[in-house]
């Protein structure tokens, strides 16, 4: 399928086996990465089962994100101390944070990925310590990607939740330099070059898309320079399918 100028459009997971799937979308955000991190030659087969122009976002592990009183750690397989089970999420800068970021930039570099979602929790909300952490924690991965060999050109995507106002989501995307995850119809879009989009269901998971969503949709997405949409709803297969085609004028 011919794909939109300007515009990714896919699914967040494999609705599909990997090689269909990459056949009709040129890009996926993996999951896995956020509750376990998959073994290396897991994320290795991915990468040969797609053509080398295929792209992979993905979720930072929830470590970083999520403190470890998270009903998301369920699904967490590996056994935490009770040391770094203190020192898990808000962005803290702890050696657990920091090990946690560390094998997310493992996985991005095995999947050639350049784009890297952080969701948080409503839970995150936008305290003076929060924001605190925030800007630590990305002053400080970004001074260590500038001093490697060459350095590392990624894109961070920050996709708060709860309380927080757009004026200072918006402030802080400027600040540190990162783009802000959106589902549209919930939020207003930042207005920045870039879009990412994560469209959960109109009003619910169980909620298919109508011909008049997606219209609107293509007019917000187009609103952007360039912009990730990436359907993340129980019919987020034949949805995207749908929202591609009509990009793309078919």
């Amino acid at each position: 399928m011919r794909q939109p100028p300007a515009m990714r459009v896919g699914c967040c997971g494999f609705p599909l086996s990997l090689p269909r799937y990459a056949a009709i979308f040129p890009v996926a955000e993996v999951q896995q990465t956020f509750y376990q991190p998959p073994l290396p030659r897991t994320l290795e087969k991915w990468r040969s089962q797609v053509p080398p122009d295929f792209e992979f976002t993905l979720k930072a592990w929830q470590l970083i994100t999520h403190e470890a009183t998270s009903p998301t750690y369920r699904r967490l397989r590996e056994k935490l101390s009770d040391q770094q089970k203190r020192e898990t999420g808000a962005f803290r800068l702890s050696s657990t944070v920091m090990a946690a970021w560390a094998r997310t930039l493992g996985c991005v570099r095995i999947l050639c990925s350049h784009v890297i979602l952080f969701q948080c929790p409503a839970r995150f909300a936008p305290t003076q310590e929060h924001k605190s952490n925030l800007r630590s924690f990305f002053r400080e991965i970004r001074r260590e990607a500038n001093s490697g060999p060459g350095g590392e050109r990624l894109t961070y995507v920050w996709e708060p939740r709860g309380e927080w106002q757009p004026e200072e989501v918006q402030e802080l995307c400027e600040e540190l330099g990162l783009v802000r995850g959106v589902d549209p119809f919930g939020q207003a879009p930042a207005k920045a070059p870039l879009g990412y989009f994560r469209l959960h269901g109109r009003t619910r998971y169980h909620y298919q898309f109508t011909d008049a969503d997606l219209k609107e949709l293509l007019g917000l997405a187009r609103s952007h320079t360039f912009c990730y949409v990436l359907f993340n709803n129980i019919s987020m297969l034949d949805d995207a399918r749908r929202f591609l085609k009509l990009a793309v004028g078919k």
